[in-house]
């Protein structure tokens, strides 16, 4: 039951629902990272808008490491998306089901490293709050990816000024007055998306209440709060990992079939593959063809009854 639901969040076949329920889940996550990143490092990491800003000042001011510093943060944010969108693309080339899966789990070991961190503050001093951030910022990078790839570049889980500004044009659709008018026969009526605004409802409030998690969390328990948050993407992540792991190993170790001359492959690889209905009916066609042509065809006997009666005849004058 439980990698059943695993499956149908992070699987490949997508629903409406499956969607919804895991930006959901990733928003809270999100909320949790930024806000408890924030009482670790005293910096947000989930939107690149404040440290490109940052930058920016700092470029003003002279300050040449902490631009740096930022400039740090921001390619650390980039790799995780690129991250993201490499591995989904190969799962899908490869026919794997953790297109998905696979960088939530990158993420959950990623907020695992975060969590160690703590423990060697002291040995890396000089080292770990820009350490800290740029794992953050990788994370977030993972996160948003995932979230922008599933719901085909209408969300992101990892910041909400996108997801506010949505709200307040479905809101502002809501609010509009269709006024009829002859001048406007050919302009079609404005109506709002009320689905897409509970959605967005959805988020923003996970999102803060993610937030008031991992604010209470990490004041709690610290570092250690990452293993919870860990442990909640590994289980999302767990039933298409599961999946793919028996898959590949079925298919390095099933013998290999020839199918067609010089051409070796599994019988996993055999399973899949498919011809189109164009390709099925020309193939019936040109068997029918043969099975007609044999049928037709006539094949002259080697000797017939008469042959063989007159050479018994011949043989017995020859003896007498």
């Amino acid at each position: 039951m439980l990698l059943a639901y695993s499956n149908r969040l992070t699987g490949k076949a997508r629903t409406y629902s499956a969607n919804t329920e895991l930006v959901c889940f990733l928003s809270f996550v999100a909320g949790a990272i930024n806000a408890g990143g924030f009482l670790a490092v005293q910096q947000y990491t989930s939107h690149m808008s404040g440290i490109v800003s940052h930058m920016s000042d700092m470029i003003a001011l002279g300050e040449v490491s902490l631009v740096l510093w930022g400039f740090g943060a921001l390619l650390a944010f980039i790799a995780g998306s690129a991250t993201t969108t490499v591995i989904i693309n190969l799962m899908r080339h490869l026919h794997l089901q953790s297109e998905y899966a696979l960088p939530i789990f990158i993420e959950a070991c990623a907020l695992m490293f975060f969590g160690l961190l703590d423990g060697i503050r002291w040995e890396i001093s000089w080292l770990w709050t820009s350490l800290t951030v740029a794992t953050l910022c990788y994370i977030m990078g993972l996160q948003n990816a995932i979230s922008t790839d599933i719901s085909q570049y209408a969300l992101r889980t990892t910041h909400v000024t996108g997801t506010v500004t949505d709200m307040g044009m479905e809101i502002g659709k809501m609010l509009y007055w269709n006024r009829a008018s002859k001048k406007d026969i050919n302009v079609p009526p404005v109506h709002a998306n009320i689905k897409k605004l509970k959605l967005l409802v959805q988020v923003l409030f996970l999102f803060f209440l993610g937030g008031i998690a991992g604010a209470y969390g990490f004041k709690t328990f610290g570092f250690l709060f990452t293993c919870f948050l860990a442990s909640v993407l590994v289980y999302l992540s767990s039933g298409p990992l599961f999946d793919d792991i028996k898959t590949i190993w079925h298919r390095f170790n099933e013998p290999a079939v020839i199918i067609e001359q010089n051409i070796l492959s599994t019988l996993a690889d055999e399973k899949e593959m498919v011809i189109s209905s164009a390709e099925l009916a020309e193939a019936e066609e040109i068997e029918m063809d043969q099975q007609r042509q044999l049928s037709q065809a006539h094949i002259e006997p080697l000797a017939t009854q008469q042959d063989i009666e007159e050479l018994h005849s011949a043989a017995d004058k020859s003896l007498s």
